[in-house]
């Protein structure tokens, strides 16, 4: 009898999967001839490799927010992994084009699809693979025993002796305070767009010149700012945008009340620093050794907060050392024997004598926290020069140690994939300073802002839905509120279990997975296999993914970072290929 997987979901992390199981193969699962091989069906309404993120029928005025250069779907000698490297291009390699372009999504769509293709040519002989374009609605089965996987239209399940899920960014239902918005909208005739893929969001009911409230200001409301204005027919003269009177009139605001931080524009020159530090392995392993676990504020932050200082200052020294006061080794000797944070404050104050210099995270993180304007004129004004000054700096190398933080970071998230439960501040902190938009777009968002398309309502946004219409307002500009009869929420849904409008991951749930308190499923952090709510895993069940506890910053990465995903994605092959080699020709199950 064939052993059969079933692979839910078939974007990128279903296509890296299958790279890996092609990579493992030869050393895991080479003897089966093709009657006793191996059937792989992959379901997913979604064209395989793209996805639904990267399908082509999405607007061409969609960007990746990296450069091409910077995106790879293929291993290298970085990732820390027991298979073996199988390299391949990167975007731009593989597209011919300029490696510093910010690709549209339909380019990257067809890269991966390319990838997905060249994934399965390199399976073996005795490998056959089978698209279902379905939704999967639940599994089912014995634990020691072969699963079933039920699609929706057909009536009889797949067989799997094994299931891994790979189903990416989801939908989810409403929480209580979307739920309550929306029927206030409802009941008041008003506009309520609840979080969502805003490729996917029906703008239509937002009308022309008409204020708009939203809330967010990161990658979902760039998408959204595209598709309101050149997706409505305005155009850009140099840095004057033209309108074409069809656009709505946008009020932003958020916690931090400033977009995300631009990608930085120039390269790294010289030696990097030595990662990890101070947050490595060995951290990792003591952490998870705690029998008590641990508190990721407490423990976990400030092993953080020390290895990015420490790629900071290591390329400050190493590449501005005239603006520094005393020799790396004693610097580099000070920093690692200081105990807390406090003690580190000190040594930097009296190493680097320009405050500018000194990397201040909590600043970085909420830069407007006791800011204030006394009118919103002002604070336009204000906020234009912020965006401004951000640009101007991160395409100044002579400001490299933003650089340096960005990889600190990249090593920083390797050690907590491994971790597990981390809590979401981390993914949102992460995403702000080192996943940001492309700096033409932020160059965009301020031609707008002069044109009068886009205004911005400022830091810890309240919004009220109040005598018939949505109100918000900020401490930032004191006594001034902004009244719409629209509001947009700009993020995607929150990947739980519980509330995921996925069927398959709403069946888990009511059987009994684990989750964590921020509604993550639960993963063995070796291989990926589900656990339940005792802490067991599952023999035959696998996830990755966002929606679980060993996230990763995406299915795809920059070249030589690492790649915590295809760590993950090579784990989980080897432990699929291992399980079945082991079943032998016997009947599965």
């Amino acid at each position: 009898m064939r052993h059969s997987l079933v692979i839910v979901g078939a974007g990128p992390r279903g296509t890296g999967l299958i790279e890996r199981i092609a990579a493992n193969a030869p050393e895991l699962y080479a003897g089966p001839g093709p009657a006793e091989g191996l059937d792989i069906h992959l379901v997913d309404p979604h064209p395989p490799g793209a996805g639904r993120i990267w399908r082509a029928a999405q607007s061409p005025l969609l960007w990746m927010n990296s450069h091409a250069e910077d995106v790879t779907m293929f291993t290298d000698d970085t990732v820390d992994m027991a298979g073996p490297v199988r390299e391949g291009p990167t975007l731009h390699e593989w597209a011919g084009i300029d490696g510093r372009t910010f690709a549209d999504r339909q380019l990257q769509g067809g890269y991966l699809r390319w990838v997905h293709e060249r994934a399965v040519a390199a399976l073996p002989p005795s490998v056959a693979v089978h698209h279902h374009p379905r939704r999967a609605l639940r599994v089912g089965g014995p634990r020691g025993g072969r699963q079933h996987v039920w699609l929706e239209g057909r009536p009889r399940p797949l067989p799997a002796d094994l299931v891994v899920l790979a189903l990416g960014h989801l939908d989810a239902e409403l929480d209580e305070e979307q739920r309550a918005l929306t029927a206030y909208a409802d009941e008041h005739g008003l506009v309520h767009l609840p979080p969502d893929f805003t490729a996917d969001s029906d703008l239509s009911a937002l009308r022309p010149g008409e204020p708009v409230l939203v809330r967010g200001f990161g990658l979902a409301f760039v998408d959204l700012m595209v598709l309101l204005t050149e997706g409505r027919g305005g155009r850009y003269e140099g840095d004057t945008y033209v309108p074409s009177g069809r656009e709505p009139v946008l009020y932003v605001g958020s916690r931090r009340g400033v977009p995300y931080h631009a990608k930085i524009g120039y390269d790294w020159s010289g030696e990097r620093p030595p990662l990890p530090r101070f947050f490595g392995p060995a951290e990792t392993a003591e952490l998870l050794a705690r029998p008590q676990g641990f508190d990721f504020r407490q423990d976990v932050w400030p092993l953080v907060e020390k290895e990015l200082g420490f790629a900071h200052y290591h390329r400050l020294f190493a590449a501005h050392p005239e603006r520094t006061a005393i020799a790396w080794t004693d610097f580099e000797e000070k920093y690692a024997a200081a105990g807390d944070t406090a003690e580190r404050e000190t040594l930097v104050a009296s190493a680097v004598p320009d405050a500018g210099d000194r990397l201040d995270l909590a600043a970085l993180d909420r830069p407007l926290d006791g800011v204030r304007h006394g009118s919103a004129e002002e604070f336009q004004d204000g906020l234009r020069a912020y965006v401004e000054a951000d640009l101007s700096r991160r395409h100044d190398p002579g400001h490299s140690p933003d650089l340096a933080v960005f990889l600190g970071l990249l090593s920083v998230y390797g050690q907590l994939v491994r971790l597990g439960e981390i809590g979401s501040s981390w993914h949102g902190f992460f995403s702000y300073l080192a996943s940001g938009p492309p700096g033409p777009r932020l160059r965009q968002l301020l031609a707008l802002s002069r044109a009068g398309v886009l205004n911005f309502v400022g830091a810890d946004m309240a919004v009220r839905a109040e005598d018939g219409v949505f109100r918000a307002s900020s401490p930032t500009v004191p006594g001034v509120t902004v009244e719409t009869r629209a509001l947009v929420e700009a993020r995607l849904p929150e990947p739980t279990v519980r509330r995921a409008r996925d069927p398959l991951l709403r069946a888990l749930h009511r059987e009994g997975v684990a989750e964590t308190p921020d509604g993550l499923l639960r993963v063995d952090r070796l291989d990926g296999r589900i656990l339940d709510r005792g802490g067991e895993p599952h023999p035959r069940r696998f996830a990755l993914g966002p929606g679980t506890d060993g996230r990763t910053p995406g299915a795809f990465t920059r070249p030589r970072t690492g790649g915590p995903a295809f760590r993950q994605n090579d784990a989980t092959a080897r432990a699929v290929l291992v399980f079945l080699r082991d079943l032998g020709g016997s009947a599965a199950g």
